[in-house]
């Protein structure tokens, strides 16, 4: 009897040791203390960044549902030097546009954000019909300073431009939100978001010749989506030049081009805009 009686003191010692030791663990969480090696606590974080990826996903498909470059696309044409005596433009994929034309819904433009450095650097994507073709007549005198921008003249030579993304030419009845206002047929000439510093020869030299192919499409009644996107090579405020493309719902229209950002004898600090002569840089048509 003296030997159970033992033993069962013996067995309680030990179960109330096991308690306490349990007792003690359970205080260190509860009391928020460190987390033993091991012991994984990211089921519910994994669950939150999955579902925060997939919003994310989303968001990305949204602001790419109507097509247009990568970002690793973007990213090359910065990188592009333009050699005295060349091209001032060069086609993108083989001249043909990434825009997926079944995606024009609405008669509207959607204008990107400026980004942190006060950049037009995002795309702005027209989707545009034959009422949008505006009367040259309408023309007005324009404000905005975009990044980069200087005093537009040199001896009398016109060198800088403030450059529409989406031309004044094709924007009748557009307003700074984007949409269509009949009232309004002047376009949306003095949006921040749709201007950024242009050589005057690429703006009316070079450029022109494209949105003129969009205004005739626009009046021969077709739909088209246009959409204009300045390059600009990391921190840079002048851009190194603007991707253009468009197609038309039936097809077609159809370009896909690098409008390289340069002037005839005139070579550009990118960073700040600065120009200075230059009489060896020459530009081909």
């Amino acid at each position: 009897m003296a030997r159970r009686r033992k033993r069962r003191r013996k067995n309680s010692s030990l179960l109330t040791a096991l308690i306490v030791i349990v007792a003690a663990i359970w205080g260190i969480y509860t009391k928020g203390g460190s987390v033993p090696n091991g012991v994984n606590l990211t089921s519910t974080t994994s669950s939150t960044s999955s579902k925060t990826s997939n919003k994310i996903n989303n968001a990305q498909k949204a602001q790419t549902s109507y097509g247009g470059l990568s970002k690793t696309d973007y990213q090359k044409l910065a990188k592009l030097n333009f050699k005295s005596g060349s091209k001032a433009y060069i086609t993108v994929n083989n001249d043909h546009s990434t825009l997926i034309k079944n995606a024009w819904k609405v008669n509207r433009v959607i204008y990107a954000n400026l980004d942190s450095l006060n950049r037009t650097s995002h795309s702005n994507t027209g989707f545009l019909e034959k009422r949008n073709v505006a009367n040259d007549s309408l023309r007005v005198r324009q404000y905005i300073d975009p990044t980069g921008w200087h005093y537009n003249s040199r001896n009398g030579t016109q060198i800088y431009n403030r450059g529409h993304l989406i031309a004044y030419s094709v924007s009748a009845g557009i307003d700074q939100n984007g949409n269509y206002n009949p009232n309004n047929q002047s376009g949306d000439q003095n949006n921040p978001k749709n201007l950024f510093t242009q050589t005057a020869f690429s703006n009316q030299k070079i450029q022109t010749i494209f949105e003129s192919k969009v205004r005739k499409a626009l009046r021969e009644n077709k739909k088209v989506i246009y959409q204009a996107t300045p390059i600009f090579r990391g921190n840079e405020l002048m851009a190194r030049g603007i991707n253009l493309q468009a197609i038309s719902t039936d097809g077609s229209l159809d370009f896909n081009v690098y409008l390289y950002n340069v002037q005839p004898d005139y070579v550009f600090n990118y960073a700040n805009g600065r120009a200075k002569v230059d009489r060896s840089m020459q530009v081909k048509e």
